[in-house]
């Protein structure tokens, strides 16, 4: 069975960190319909004055964050003291877990262009070890295609393997499509399947989808994308619904407001941190 939209959302203007445009497509709004994804946040910028001021030290809880620089770089530093730095096509993965301060900057280039998701954590994994990996471009298996790439960012494709997260699953692609090029994705029926349209705009069966726009789908076993630009790139990111309630401020989210509660007296007494981060290169 074709999985059908279910929703479509087009990004927005906005400003956050210490002064960075980006498009927010994803957020408060939208928590229901794209679970477990919580927020997306694209960057697409030729101008450093967009994005050079970063994102000074902040925290994060219950969360993890994916970054993927498609074109560019981003500095992450954080709280147990690890720096990485990645670039064009490389992806940074966190888990904040129970408590993380972290950093990231964005060092001027040709063009900035990227996607953070913040991915949710199941209730009883709120409070799970914070970890830290990055994804080279030597770990990220491209898988060609008539007419255009895969670039296997995390999970699984067909019989190809890719990082795989320690919490929820994550199967997560870049797909390249050349001129009137198509691809049809085999799904689980039951996953939760969106797609963002990085650059160009796209068909799903009938109805184009801009640049910029995230779309949800329903249940099915699979889904059609054919390019409707002279190139495009597309994101597919596939998990599991956790269908549990959030109680989400800032850059924490959790189930309940005891459990923020709780999050904000930890920053405020100086007990934020619980655990060491795990780093991996």
């Amino acid at each position: 069975m074709d999985r059908k939209i279910i929703a479509k959302v087009r990004g927005q203007r906005a400003v956050d960190g210490a002064g960075v445009s980006l498009v927010r497509v994803l957020g408060l709004n939208t928590v229901k319909a794209f679970d477990p994804i919580l927020m997306l946040d694209s960057f697409d910028s030729t101008d450093p004055n967009d994005y050079i001021a970063g994102f000074p030290e902040h925290p994060h809880r219950g969360i993890e964050t994916i970054s993927y620089i498609s074109r560019g770089n981003m500095v992450h530093k954080d709280s147990m003291g690890n720096e990485d730095a990645i670039s064009d096509g490389e992806v940074q993965w966190m888990n904040a877990g129970s408590g993380v301060m972290h950093e990231e900057m964005l060092p001027a280039s040709e063009r900035m262009l990227g996607v953070q998701l913040w991915l949710n954590l199941p209730s009883d994994e709120k409070m799970s070890n914070p970890s830290y990996k990055s994804i080279k471009n030597s770990e990220i298996e491209e898988i060609e295609f008539e007419g255009g790439k895969i670039r296997l960012l995390s999970g699984s494709y067909k019989d190809h393997k890719g990082h795989k997260g320690e919490h929820l699953p994550l199967d997560y692609y870049d797909i390249h499509l050349e001129k009137d090029a198509k691809i049809k994705i085999d799904t689980n029926r039951d996953d939760s399947i969106m797609i963002f349209t990085l650059l160009g705009d796209v068909y799903i069966g009938d109805e184009l989808i801009e640049e910029k726009t995230a779309v949800k789908f329903s249940e099915g076993d699979f889904i059609n994308i054919k390019n409707a630009s002279e190139y495009a790139q597309v994101l597919f990111i596939s998990s599991k619904k956790l269908d549990e309630d959030i109680a989400w401020a800032g850059p924490i989210v959790m189930n309940t407001r005891e459990e923020l509660e709780v999050a904000f007296n930890d920053l405020r007494n100086g007990n934020f941190i619980k655990e060491k981060i795990d780093y991996e290169e």
